[in-house]
């Protein structure tokens, strides 16, 4: 990443190269699985999955603001949130993101964006209301490091792929999959059924970069901040705060939890390999002995 005073990643930065290695792997065997099942009918295909996929790369950081029904805002809207993030980009050395908030109750945090000059940082009304400013600054802290490390952008290339995935097979069978009848019957069960292996592959690989990045930005933004125990408190009181959100706001919110600081739904339910996040002990955990280390002299 360019230089900023956040501290560097370098297994984040091989994670992300790994994955992204990987998924582009799996998609030159799907590709190819493709050319031999479309016949003359694969070169439409592949046009518009590229168009697809240049639409979602430059448009990612507004769809997702959108989505999540982020609205800009000035400094005069929202002096506080500015003013944090004026002294953390100060403190980290690098430029400002566009400043947002989403108009729910659901506390909670994101940042978006394909690079630093098209980034975003948005806070919840329900996060700003329910924080003390130390809490809120480990918070931004936190969004700004995934900005930083730019690991917003491969998150949202890799989960974009296996959405692409669906597509490409629904199109494919739109084709007709242009051979003789016998390769034809083929490629209807075999299209699919690669499709849904890739797609899970995706889906497992890019959970597994979200969980470690999310701990490598609480580490990130804590060293910043030098209080680790402000955005512990913060994540406490987010998680905790979470079971007074009616369920039908948690539901829609749940789609985005790969970006969220924290998820909407806790997840104990479900297998850690499945999770967006770490678990919240882990999280404190690893929390805590930082500010040990920092309490060193």
């Amino acid at each position: 990443m360019s230089r900023t005073r956040f501290a560097a990643d370098r297994k984040l930065t091989s994670r992300m190269v790994l994955t992204m290695f990987l998924i582009g792997l799996l998609y030159v065997v799907f590709v190819g699985l493709l050319v031999w099942a479309l016949g003359d009918s694969w070169p439409l295909v592949v046009v518009i999955a590229a168009a697809l996929f240049v639409l979602q790369f430059w448009f990612s950081d507004r769809i997702a603001a959108f989505s999540m029904g982020a609205r800009e805002v000035t400094p005069e809207q929202a002096p506080e949130l500015h003013g944090a993030v004026d002294r953390l980009c100060a403190l980290a050395d690098m430029p400002k993101p566009r400043v947002a908030i989403a108009d729910t109750d659901v506390p909670n945090a994101f940042a978006t964006g394909r690079s630093r000059r098209t980034s975003l940082v948005c806070a919840t009304r329900g996060l700003l209301r329910r924080l003390e400013p130390e809490e809120l600054e480990g918070v931004l802290a936190h969004e700004l490091s995934h900005v930083a490390h730019r690991d917003v952008a491969v998150m949202t290339v890799a989960a974009f792929l296996g959405v692409l995935a669906g597509l490409i097979t629904r199109m494919a069978l739109w084709t007709g999959l242009g051979r003789s009848r016998n390769n034809q019957n083929a490629a209807l069960l075999l299209v699919p059924l690669v499709s849904a292996v890739v797609y899970v592959i995706s889906f497992l690989l890019t959970r597994l970069l979200s969980r470690y990045r999310e701990l490598s930005a609480d580490r990130s933004g804590a060293l910043l901040t030098g209080r680790p125990s402000a955005l512990a408190s913060a994540l406490t009181k987010v998680s905790g705060q979470m079971a007074r959100i009616p369920t039908r706001d948690l539901r829609q919110a749940e789609p985005f939890n790969a970006f969220f600081f924290a998820p909407a739904f806790s997840g104990h339910s479900l297998s850690r390999l499945l999770s967006s996040h770490p678990t919240l002990e882990q999280r404190l955990d690893r929390l805590g002995r930082l500010s040990a280390e920092l309490g060193r002299p």
